[in-house]
């Protein structure tokens, strides 16, 4: 595998000519496929350079935005496959989601009794820093309202899993990065919506249960079956009985919702009562998958560890799919969103440390909550975008903004790395509640 990341890096050279080349030429002929290659080929190529090795999988972001704006209708359709479909997007979204739930355990949740003062100061600087400084960035600039909204989304998001890989290379308080993790992505089917409908109300519709049932079935679905996977780890076998007589009353209940979703008494519901028994379908489809992973894993027992790999390439498929639906609106205001988004990034590791600090979190706490602030779910946002039918405008920022977070991160991460926190600063947290 090595030899062939060392020839695609080597071929990314040549490629990065041809680009030079065919834009003297005025050729797209000749940049833009080499201009993909190129991109490609670096993304492969950085897994053999260990220095540059932890940069790859923002190397597979930029070249998913590279082939999405010079090829757009690629990644349209493929086949019969509509690839922006809301059902394509709401399953993708939600192997993401499984695949971060799949790195927690319940004892991440247990974690805000050993320092719930950290926890409290970064789940608040999460939901008040983020969600307010969006809509200032938007107030500032002039941006068209529904690509507006989707900035004011992405700050109303909880933090995702790459806030805990930061926090583990940059040596932070990875168990308050886990633990605030937790509790942002479980309170966000209320944040969310509510800062939604507060801040970006007057610009595209919002519907507080639409959005909270939305929330539930892209994120906290997902992680419950990942952890009623991590719990039957442990589980006894008579627990393990009982749970298989549950899991298959669940499936059953799951299948009878979802066969019966377009009969015309599903459709005399009002909407409402229509939500609840749709999210109802969710809930219990997630007991039957958990279990049915559980037993997948114990054939495959490194299955796990493949999940967060196949996160990131959903992640990858979200910046691919809704560059290409918004190439024409990112042609408009690329270089303004671009800003927005350093700026609103920067705001969210600014803030989230000084905040911290001013809440007497000792250092290597600050730097955690900094980077859990600063860098947010674009899942989450990009799901409910699609959910709204507006991935082209709405789900833009998530497009935008999550590049630039991994790069961001990545490099404040390393660099803090490389100035460890002193040994009188390291107090506990959990002592300041």
């Amino acid at each position: 595998m090595l030899p062939l990341r060392k020839l695609c890096l080597a071929l990314s050279v040549p490629a990065v000519l041809g680009v030079l080349v065919g834009l003297l030429l005025g050729s797209a002929a000749v940049w833009a496929p080499c201009a993909v290659v190129a991109a490609v080929g670096l993304a492969l190529g950085l897994g053999s350079l260990p220095s540059l090795k932890s940069y790859q999988y923002t190397a597979w972001i930029i070249a998913a935005v590279v082939a999405a704006m010079i090829y757009p209708a690629a990644f349209s359709n493929w086949g019969p496959v509509e690839l922006r479909h809301k059902w394509v997007v709401l399953l993708v979204v939600q192997t993401v989601m499984f695949g971060m739930g799949t790195q927690m355990s319940m004892k991440d949740f247990v974690g805000v009794l050993k320092m719930p003062w950290g926890v409290v100061v970064a789940v608040s600087c999460q939901f008040l820093v983020m969600p307010l400084a969006g809509w200032a960035l938007t107030r500032f600039f002039s941006l068209p309202d529904e690509i507006a909204a989707g900035v004011i989304l992405i700050g109303c998001c909880s933090s995702g899993l790459a806030s805990n890989v930061m926090c583990y290379i940059a040596k932070a308080n990875l168990a308050l990065s886990i633990t605030a993790t937790a509790i942002t992505t479980l309170i966000a089917p209320i944040m969310t919506p509510f800062w939604m409908k507060i801040l970006a109300g007057s610009l595209v519709e919002v519907r507080f249960l639409s959005m909270a049932t939305e929330i539930v079935k892209i994120v906290i679905v997902p992680i419950g079956a990942a952890l009623l996977h991590e719990y039957l780890k442990g589980a006894l076998p008579a627990a393990k009985r009982r749970f298989a007589l549950a899991e298959g009353a669940c499936a059953f209940g799951a299948g009878l919702i979802f066969a019966n979703r377009n009969a015309p008494w599903v459709a005399a519901l009002s909407p409402d009562a229509g939500l609840g028994l749709e999210l109802l379908g969710f809930l219990l489809g997630a007991v039957a998958f958990g279990g049915l992973y559980h037993r997948i894993t114990r054939a495959l027992p490194k299955l796990d560890s493949y999940m967060p790999l196949l996160s990131m390439a959903g992640i990858v498929y979200f910046t691919t799919i809704t560059t290409a639906a918004g190439r024409n609106n990112l042609l408009l205001v690329g270089g303004v969103l671009i800003l927005v988004a350093m700026l609103h990034n920067t705001a969210g590791y600014f803030f989230g440390y000084w905040l911290a600090r001013l809440a007497r979190l000792d250092k290597a706490s600050c730097r955690t909550v900094a980077i859990e602030v600063g860098l947010q779910n674009g899942g989450m946002a990009s799901g409910l975008a699609g959910a709204m039918g507006k991935l082209a405008t709405v789900g833009l920022a998530a497009a935008v903004f999550s590049p630039w977070m991994n790069v961001s991160g990545s490099i404040l991460a390393n660099l803090w790395r490389r100035r460890p926190v002193g040994s009188s600063d390291d107090s506990d947290c959990s002592a300041k509640s």
